[in-house]
């Protein structure tokens, strides 16, 4: 039971219940009406990004389906939130890569996602043997990255908001959605 193929989502719910913001999320997301299973952060060799769209039409409401999200809710009014899912590819399909999930509290989507690449990026290049210095910027590390021809692609979603003024909870949701 192996993935082939995975997409990439987010959404943004805002309820006075926690759960029906939840929920309110899963649905901008267009993935509410599965059986979700949280996994860890592995991406499997040779499985390709593939568009929502298209990863949508290929599940049935009521399956279970795998995914990787990052979620974060609050009822902090004016608070900003954010939630972000980074993924890494390898140049070698046969290889594993990696994804990541980052959820941050004052981070805009620029910040969150870039954190979110550069986590998942920088997993995959460890365990591939590229040097490079941890406490480098992203920009600095993602030239490393393409320099070692090891890594093929790195992206990242992230969705972030500005909590409700009066105090109704919001969620912010992104996952990377695995199809098998």
């Amino acid at each position: 039971m192996i993935p082939k193929n995975f997409f990439l989502t987010k959404g943004v719910g805002k309820h006075k219940d926690e759960l029906a913001s939840f929920e309110l999320a899963l649905r901008d997301a267009g993935i509410e009406k599965f059986n979700l299973v949280v996994v860890s952060s592995i991406l499997p060799p040779n499985c390709k990004p593939i568009n929502k769209a298209d990863g949508l039409q290929q599940l049935k409401p009521g399956s279970i389906v795998f995914v990787v999200m990052s979620r974060n809710a609050s009822n902090e009014p004016n608070r900003l939130i954010a939630a972000s899912v980074g993924a890494a590819i390898p140049s070698d399909s046969n290889q594993y890569g990696y994804l990541s999930e980052h959820h941050s509290f004052g981070e805009t989507d620029e910040k969150a996602g870039e954190y979110a690449e550069d986590l998942a990026a920088s997993m995959l290049a460890s365990t591939l043997g590229v040097e490079f210095d941890v406490n480098s910027a992203w920009n600095e590390k993602e030239q490393i990255f393409k320099l070692s021809e090891k890594i093929v692609k790195t992206m990242n979603i992230t969705q972030s908001a500005i909590c409700d003024k009066n105090g109704l909870w919001t969620t912010v949701v992104t996952a990377a959605v695995l199809i098998i």
